[in-house]
């Protein structure tokens, strides 16, 4: 079984400060939904409310049409998994799997082959008779997991499960979560501040910051088109120039920046563009979206910068440059196809983009750098 899970006008409060502000999100069933953002945004705090934890201050929660105010954690179908696991040291790995349905009163031959079912799931046949502490970082994630499927939830909560393990093996396991997830089609509700793991693992994502919900789309579309500052900013690495509007023309703008003159996208919000001349703009361009302009093609935005420092970084060269009249450095990213970057430090060059590769926004709150 699988459900959806929707908060409506969502309000919670501890005394005077709001943890997440008016939310309205429509979860669908049996997809992979994650709440992205830095810490202390309401994330967790909105996590702990479809699971029962907390109840919000107003609003409602509902998972799959029903009303879940005054039903307790024990009684929702859903199971949540903490960062820390929490798994039982003194038990053997098929014993923690089948924990949720020893407290049902399942007998034991039952419970041992359901755990061996959920072993197969997650790839791990035959370790039912390890004790946890033999299992690797990875593997004990799996078994958090499969204890979890143990109870048969209809959505499974993750809160920022990854977090603890080494960079290699958080890229080896989203996959694996994500294939998991896949497999057994229920609803997967995921809390994380990793935008590699939202980005790569999830149907559709929402950023949050200081308890708002500042977008919700499919991981293409938060990075290719943010609606704010914020998303623009906190997602990814983004070089950003503010300005005013000079022209508003369709779904691009012109904007006059000291650095010059910059076309961009005018991105919608709600169906309606943001920006009409004479507003406060801020263009923002990624550091793969920057060339240098050598002749060869001609691009619709074009800087004037001097090169302030090279870093090679394997698979790409990052490149640092003072743009004229911009007070912060700007980056490129090159791919390494095995030349060099063909500018030595202190260059006078020039960079671009075209102005589809550029988003404009309006002035607002920025993630802290």
């Amino acid at each position: 079984m699988s459900a959806d899970v929707k908060l409506e006008d969502v309000w919670i409060r501890f005394g005077s400060f709001e943890a997440a502000k008016d939310v309205n999100i429509h979860i669908q069933e049996g997809e992979f939904f994650s709440f992205l953002g830095p810490s202390g945004c309401g994330k967790t705090t909105l996590l702990r409310a479809v699971s029962g934890f907390l109840e919000p201050s107003e609003g409602k929660v509902l998972i799959g049409g029903q009303d879940m105010a005054g039903i307790g954690p024990n009684k929702r179908p859903t199971a949540l998994i903490f960062q820390n696991l929490a798994l039982f040291p003194l038990m053997k790995v098929w014993e923690n799997i089948a924990f949720p349905l020893e407290v049902r009163g399942v007998g034991k031959a039952e419970r041992r082959k359901r755990a061996d079912e959920l072993l197969e799931l997650i790839a791990l046949p035959d370790q039912g008779d390890k004790m946890v502490n033999e299992l690797s970082g990875g593997q004990k994630q799996r078994v958090a997991i499969a204890r979890a499927l143990a109870a048969e939830p209809d959505v499974l909560l993750l809160d920022e499960p990854l977090s603890a393990l080494d960079l290699k093996l958080r890229q080896h396991m989203r996959t694996e979560l994500r294939a998991i997830q896949q497999r057994v089609g229920i609803t997967f509700i995921y809390i994380t501040h990793d935008q590699g793991e939202a980005l790569t693992m999830s149907d559709h994502v929402a950023v949050m910051s200081q308890g708002v919900i500042e977008q919700v789309a499919d991981g293409n579309t938060i990075y290719d088109s943010p609606q704010t500052a914020f998303v623009a900013s906190f997602v990814g690495e983004n070089n950003h120039f503010q300005g005013k509007v000079t022209a508003a023309d369709g779904d691009m703008v012109t904007v006059e920046t000291p650095s010059g003159v910059l076309r961009g996208r005018n991105i919608e919000r709600d169906g309606k563009p943001q920006l009409a001349a004479g507003d406060q703009a801020l263009v923002f361009i990624r550091p793969e979206s920057l060339r240098f302009v050598d002749g060869e093609k001609k691009r619709d935005n074009v800087l004037e910068a001097t090169v302030e420092r090279q870093e090679f970084e394997g698979n790409f060269w990052q490149v640092f440059l003072q743009v004229k009249d911009c007070p912060r450095v700007v980056s490129l990213s090159m791919v390494n196809d095995g030349s060099s970057v063909g500018h030595d430090v202190g260059a006078q060059v020039k960079i671009g983009c075209d102005a589809a590769h550029a988003v404009a926004l309006p002035v607002g709150q920025m993630a802290a750098e």
